[in-house]
């Protein structure tokens, strides 16, 4: 979603033509039409860097990662590609976007090479199919439980560990393509790094493990798969959270029932995306400071100094954990 003072690419138009004018110019000179870049490497181009660090994590050595988007000055939801980006793409030999409408951009970067390999991590975590028959669940039982888990279809699959393992799986299995002699190996970087997400899996389970009715308030539904991982409950209402991804105004009454939740303690955890603020969620975050109720920042790109997306989450992992212990 696109919040004032975010960075804005060029239009639409103007970068897709731009982006197709680049890629007429290269022909089939790209490395995407071969096995490896200049310095002997695979390249290939992510669509962010939370994408990119799994793929560094299977690659190894092997692999040079380019993230489109790699801080919080651009958004995915809305970013509008470029012809640099046109250019990265087409010297890949490897793309992979996280879909699901985050990042349409990438998509539309990924047709404009037909043969260029492409990893679409939403499609991949099958999550589609799934989400909507629980939003017709919903919609036809009208539960309590619909009410607090029932948020429709979720695109943030890089906080679904069971998709990022399936992730690194299709990656391993499309480098493994490219370069067949080091098949092998890209198996082993995968086997490896599911190793590590059945261990931080294991940690985030544990956070609401034993603990009855620990509910939690969320400022924007990124954190939806982490927060079901820990077995607590989101108890944000359906109309605060489609207002503020949906970047429109949230009711007078939705925000002060949101103010009494937190002024009353009802919510043990504010899970807030500080890479989104608008006066609505900043008016949260400031309450739930009043009130003493932990504020856990949950980030959409990996913060400034980490590149590993193990220490990445398992660091929010943490916070989170602390917060409701």
């Amino acid at each position: 979603m696109m919040t004032s003072g975010r960075r804005r690419g060029f239009g639409i138009a103007a970068a897709v033509s731009l982006v197709s004018l680049v890629l007429l110019a290269i022909g089939g000179c790209g490395a995407g039409q071969g096995e490896a870049g200049e310095d002997g490497r695979i390249p290939v181009v992510a669509s962010t860097d939370a994408w990119a660090s799994v793929v560094t994590a299977v690659g190894g050595d092997e692999v040079s990662v380019k993230a489109i988007i790699g801080s919080s000055s651009a958004d995915p939801h809305s970013y509008e590609s470029t012809a640099t980006d046109g250019l990265d793409v087409a010297e890949s030999a490897l793309m992979i976007y996280n879909g699901g409408g985050y990042d349409d951009f990438a998509g539309r970067l990924a047709e404009q090479d037909s043969e260029l390999p492409t990893i679409n991590a939403f499609e991949v975590s099958g999550h589609g199919a799934d989400e909507h028959a629980d939003e017709h669940a919903e919609d036809t039982e009208n539960t309590e439980d619909a009410h607090q888990h029932g948020h429709g279809e979720n695109e943030h699959v890089w906080y679904d560990l069971d998709t990022v393992a399936k992730v690194a799986d299709a990656i391993a299995t499309r480098l493994g393509e490219i370069r067949p002699e080091s098949a092998g190996t890209f198996t082993d970087n995968a086997k490896a790094f599911k190793a590590d997400l059945d261990k931080l899996a294991k940690t985030l389970s544990a956070v609401g493990a034993g603990k009855d009715h620990v509910d939690v308030l969320a400022t924007e539904p990124v954190a939806h798969y982490l927060i079901d991982g820990a077995g607590i409950d989101d108890v944000t209402p359906k109309a605060f959270s489609e207002a503020t991804e949906g970047e429109t105004d949230v009711p007078v009454a939705m925000q002060d029932e949101i103010m009494r939740m937190i002024k009353g303690k009802q919510v043990s955890v504010v899970i807030n995306n500080p890479q989104t603020e608008t006066p609505v969620t900043g008016q949260v975050v400031a309450a739930a400071k009043d009130a003493g109720v932990p504020v856990v920042d949950i980030t959409e790109t990996l913060p400034d100094g980490v590149s590993d997306y193990v220490t990445w989450i398992g660091g929010q992992v943490d916070a989170l954990s602390a917060a409701v212990g």
